[in-house]
């Protein structure tokens, strides 16, 4: 494998960088409020899902206890 100078290095690391498109604030903004809502939604499904199996588990073993 070739070596590169760091010189070399730091010029192509310029290079691929000026070739990244950046997302706009909005698109940012945008993203982030979905991620919240999505983690909101999921936490409250776990929440209900773990309600019913303890609820369910609580309700058997009172059977036998």
């Amino acid at each position: 494998m070739a070596r590169t100078n760091p010189l070399q290095f730091i010029q192509q690391v310029r290079s691929e960088v000026a070739k990244v498109v950046w997302p706009t604030r909005r698109e940012v903004l945008l993203t982030t409020v979905m991620v919240f809502i999505m983690a909101t939604l999921t936490a409250i499904f776990f929440a209900l899902v773990d309600l019913g199996i303890r609820s369910g588990l609580q309700g058997v073993l009172g059977l036998f206890g």
